[in-house]
């Protein structure tokens, strides 16, 4: 860690320390992490074609059910998703917690399976998911519940007579992402979109012909304040912590969503849990 990184964890723990054990713990434990935030984006590019136009992709991430986040706020969260009536559903990783511990039922599996999206659901590996024995009974749910994963592989999205690739990769801390395989045979000339758990992965991909890439994994860093923001964000979300970026030259768009639940300690301050509601655009320029 370097010495600029070292003073903003200390002043931040310390303010943390602070606020959170006074007037503020009972907001960041009990209410900002049931204030779901709903970020619209519009993604335009000229490789959309027009009949694409309003086509709405909507992506949740980082549940982490088991640890503070109830199969009751997720089904609250899928009657949420279902009134945006989306296009296409995205799940960017970590579904449970601890996918040893979980007590793992039929429930879970009717909630997932309730989320509609007229051009299907899709979904990735998160670190949380391989971890914990979680790799096969994780896929089982996520497939009894129709989503697709895209494991380094790609979808094509049909529309009449249009497409646009969906592509995704495995985990990168726990995985083995492989993009190459995941856009292997895919036309570069389509509007391609991609689907990575880790935020920091988009160093690699910006050297692929993708244009636009969503994360998660991040958090967001849940804990953050102002002129400090984040307080700490795990490995491989320490570069692109939240929000849109612009890398090569603006060719590849990244957006790195801030997550449903929480994960190591159940607060979030100044960091809502979100849900990204991205809407395609063709962009005659």
């Amino acid at each position: 860690m370097n010495r600029r990184s070292f003073i903003k964890r200390s002043i931040g723990s310390i303010l943390a320390f602070i606020g959170l054990s006074g007037g503020t713990y009972y907001y960041s434990k009990e209410i900002e992490t049931h204030l779901l935030k709903v970020t619209e984006e519009t993604i335009s590019s000229s490789k959309i074609d027009s009949i694409f136009n309003g086509f709405k992709v909507i992506q949740f991430s980082d549940t982490h059910i088991g640890f503070h986040y109830s199969l009751n706020q997720l089904k609250d969260l899928a009657n949420q998703i279902n009134a945006l009536n989306p296009d296409l559903i995205v799940f960017t990783g970590d579904l449970v917690d601890e996918p040893n511990n979980y007590r793992w039922g039929p429930e879970l599996n009717n909630i997932l399976q309730s989320m509609q999206a007229t051009y299907g659901k899709y979904w990735i590996y998160g670190n949380h998911d391989h971890g914990g024995y979680g790799t096969d009974i994780v896929y089982e749910v996520m497939e009894h519940a129709d989503f697709h994963l895209l494991q380094n592989s790609h979808a094509i999205i049909t529309k009449d007579n249009s497409h646009f690739i969906l592509a995704g990769v495995d985990d990168v801390m726990l995985g083995k992402p492989d993009l190459n395989k995941a856009l292997n045979n895919s036309d570069p000339n389509l509007f391609t979109l991609l689907l990575a758990h880790e935020p920091d992965y988009a160093d690699t991909v910006s050297g692929f012909p993708v244009d636009v890439q969503l994360s998660g994994h991040s958090h967001g860093g849940q804990v953050r304040f102002p002129f400090i923001g984040d307080l700490y964000t795990p490995l491989l979300a320490e570069k692109y912590v939240q929000g849109k970026y612009y890398l090569n030259e603006n060719n590849l768009k990244l957006f790195v969503n801030s997550g449903i639940g929480t994960t190591r300690l159940p607060y979030r301050f100044l960091c809502k849990p979100e849900l990204h509601v991205y809407t395609l655009q063709h962009d005659s320029e």
